[in-house]
């Protein structure tokens, strides 16, 4: 029981009103009591209740339009009616305009405290559900989501773009640890929805063979083990976003199938011959480059077309730098509440070694490097030793520089002279602790090629 809770009495008779007062107080609450309608909008006016209870049957105005006018102002206030002259038709009239309950006098007091109680819980329910959900839009909004890039802000208008279409399938493409999923959920949210229907699948997590059922779900008997009807992640998306991630890796066999829920907007579960209309959204999402896959044979390439119909991709975290210390203030801040720990920061070192780092896992290894770094701090600053990153191997003798061996990785998409050059200042600076003229000159460089 909420003992706090305040309750509005709304009746015309006074003695039941002092009934209803001594009854519901003995029982822990907050009791105010009116006369009438009118001044039980004045007292809601100037007081917040948790849940009211009116006479049906009152001059001037009624329970009815009282509840009409609460409504207006009050959406999700519990709201009870009382009344001498109950009949089924009236108790449907209350109901229909948005009444939670309704009690016949003279009143069984144990039943109207077993209704006070559950619509209390039901509202404290509904109330952290509520933020719940608000928190989960919060999180997941653009507006969590920012870019110094001009690349990445590119994205992110596009993104914003088609959120405002939510039937078009969007397929996001990018190297693992970009933020594929991430950039989802905030079209998704943007898009007016809440997180509930928000169905992500893994088709590289799933065993071919499952990956059916689960996508479509299956009906009683359609295979060894269904011993009943089973809904699938299309029917929990009703409504909302389907997002399939690592699509790549979806088996050739169930590919037609997805092409037809795109073209057709329909599918069948496993073992039904019923067709189920899709009402929602598709978005998909690979690390893997989709055109070479219809070459090399294992990927269909109408449904490659078929899924680009609006394509998004996310630049790797290392060609957006100027993005990366906010992402670490981010990340701390994270942290610092996860952990309980101060987390002064880091040294301008630690700083200048992350953004000059190629990292090859993108965000999610920022992240987990910099939890690795919090974690075996001792209130102190995160240095460059703390983060565990292969640094280039500087050789040293005699206090001279006898030599410098330099290791970068790039994959096959991103190698090209370019990125070598881009590395290499990116390291230099590093190594100068962002000083572009001694930068400069360790490359033998004028300093405007910094700019």
């Amino acid at each position: 029981m909420n003992s706090s809770a305040r309750i509005l009495v709304v009746d015309d008779k006074q003695s039941f009103r002092f009934m209803m007062k001594g009854y519901l107080v003995d029982a822990g609450y907050r009791v105010t009591c009116v006369g009438g309608g009118a001044e039980a909008l004045e007292e809601l006016g100037r007081t917040r209740f948790d849940l009211v209870l009116s006479d049906m049957v009152m001059p001037e105005m009624d329970g009815v339009e009282l509840l009409r006018q609460i409504r207006n102002l009050h959406k999700q206030l519990p709201f009870v009616l009382v009344t001498a002259h109950g009949t089924v038709d009236s108790a449907v009239a209350a109901m229909k305009e948005g009444a939670d309950d309704y009690l016949l006098k003279p009143l069984n007091w144990d039943e109207l405290l077993v209704v006070v109680v559950r619509l209390l819980e039901n509202a404290r329910m509904r109330v952290s559900y509520d933020r719940m959900l608000d928190a989960e839009y919060k999180k997941y909004s653009f507006q969590n989501i920012s870019s110094s890039s001009p690349a990445m802000g590119a994205v992110l208008a596009a993104a914003q773009q088609v959120a405002a279409s939510p039937r078009t399938t969007i397929a996001i493409f990018g190297e693992s640890g970009v933020g594929k999923e991430v950039l989802a959920r905030a079209i998704h949210s943007a898009s007016g929805q809440n997180m509930t229907n928000f169905v992500a699948v893994n088709c590289a997590a799933i065993p071919e063979n499952l990956l059916e059922s689960e996508l479509f779900g299956h009906v009683k008997g359609a295979f060894t083990g269904a011993e009943r009807d089973r809904e699938g992640k299309c029917s929990l998306a009703q409504g909302g976003t389907l997002f399939l991630d690592e699509i790549g890796d979806m088996p050739l066999t169930l590919q037609p199938k997805l092409l037809r829920l795109l073209e057709e907007r329909v599918y069948e579960k496993v073992g039904a011959d019923r067709l189920i209309t899709a009402d929602f959204r598709v978005m998909v999402a690979t690390h893997r480059n989709l055109d070479e896959c219809c070459t090399q044979g294992t990927f269909r390439r109408d449904l490659y077309h078929r899924l680009k119909v609006f394509p998004i991709t996310i630049p790797p975290l290392r060609e957006r730098r100027e993005d990366i210390p906010r992402f670490v203030e981010y990340f701390l801040e994270r942290f610092r509440q996860h952990q309980g720990k101060s987390l002064l920061g880091l040294s301008q070192a630690a700083l200048d070694l992350l953004v000059a780092y190629g990292w090859p896992g993108n965000i999610r290894e920022l992240r987990n490097t910099l939890e690795y770094a919090t974690i075996v701090i001792k209130g102190d600053l995160i240095r460059s030793e703390h983060l565990r990153l292969q640094q280039p191997e500087t050789y040293l003798e005699g206090g001279t520089e006898k030599g410098i061996a330099l290791n970068f990785k790039f994959s096959s998409e991103d190698f090209s002279l370019d990125a070598i050059i881009r590395q290499g200042m990116n390291w230099a600076l590093a190594h100068c602790n962002n000083n572009k003229s001694s930068a400069a000159r360790l490359l033998k460089i004028s300093r405007k090629q910094f700019y």
